[in-house]
């Protein structure tokens, strides 16, 4: 039996937090019966743009802690916070606090990567556009469409960054 370790992706924002989770072999020798990466689950989860900003903080909160308790993580990666727009920006960082609050109270290391990191992970290119980054993670999970919506892809490929940053 291949040894396995659980790797939650989080792509943090207020409105939309991705996630998504993978399972990837420890052992570097597989038989052809085992992928050494496999999908477990992704999604997002969504906070009403009316709604107060505790409110939908706690939204967070609550969803981030469910979602965990079902993936069980081993290790989780974020992707590290972009500047767009200010307004944005606080927002983001508000959502990113949550969700650091979080992985604090579970006890779960955690790693960042820059968005230009990720694309250089699953692309070999540090500028790529979004689809080709989609594109590669349906690649490497070795499905037949592109995971929707975009923010669940998005930390599919935080995931895959990670198992391919494994030794680092």
């Amino acid at each position: 039996m291949t040894e396995r370790s659980r790797i939650l992706g989080l792509d943090p924002g207020l409105a939309i937090l991705g996630f998504g989770a993978i399972s990837v072999a420890l052992d570097a020798n597989l038989s052809r019966d085992h992928s050494p990466i496999e999908l477990l689950d992704f999604g997002i989860i969504s906070t009403p743009a009316g709604q107060d900003i505790g409110d939908r903080l706690v939204t967070l909160h609550d969803d981030l802690h469910a979602v965990i308790d079902q993936i069980q993580p081993d290790r989780v990666a974020i992707e590290k916070l972009f500047f767009y727009r200010m307004g944005n920006t606080i927002a983001v960082a508000q959502a990113r606090g949550v969700v650091l609050l979080v992985l604090a109270q579970r006890r779960l290391p955690w790693v960042e990567f820059t968005p230009a990191q990720i694309k250089q992970a699953l692309t070999g290119y540090g500028n790529a556009k979004k689809p080709e980054v989609q594109a590669a993670v349906a690649r490497e999970l070795n499905l037949d469409r592109l995971p929707k919506p975009d923010d669940a892809a998005d930390a599919l490929a935080v995931a895959i960054t990670a198992w391919f940053d494994r030794a680092g």
